[in-house]
């Protein structure tokens, strides 16, 4: 699990939405984020990308738990459905594997606005990952 925690570290947009791991488990992952005002669109609630980056980063964290311990994972795709305005103090995505294969990996999404310390579904994501060799950096 430290090498999850590691690679989230070095997350820079995590970082920058001020992020963090709440739960950590075997094929599952949950991250939450405060509303900082940068992070709402024009109607005060929190941008679609905001939601969509935390519930692929959160699948892509479980799927991370069940890859080889020297592999690391990539997006292949997602589909995200936003079914409610994400209006609250702060959001929760949840990612769990559904499929750990030895090519291709399946997990689930869902993120929940928090209002006054009750979760709201807001969005729910189905992701396909791939694992990889870590890909060499950029710079």
């Amino acid at each position: 699990m430290e090498r999850v925690y590691s690679s989230f570290a070095a997350q820079g947009l995590m970082q920058l939405y001020g992020a963090r791991i709440t739960q950590l488990d075997d094929g599952l992952c949950e991250i939450a984020v405060t509303g900082d005002d940068k992070l709402r669109q024009q109607h005060g609630f929190f941008h679609g990308g905001v939601v969509a980056a935390l519930a692929d980063t959160a699948g892509g964290y479980a799927a991370m738990t069940r890859a080889a311990a020297d592999s690391d994972v990539l997006t292949v795709e997602f589909k995200l459905n936003l079914l409610s305005p994400a209006a609250g103090e702060s959001l929760l995505a949840r990612g769990e594997v559904v499929k750990a294969g030895k090519v291709l990996m399946v997990t689930r999404g869902e993120v929940f606005a928090v209002k006054d310390g009750q979760r709201k579904l807001c969005a729910i994501m189905q992701q396909t990952m791939i694992p990889s060799a870590p890909p060499q950096s950029l710079s």
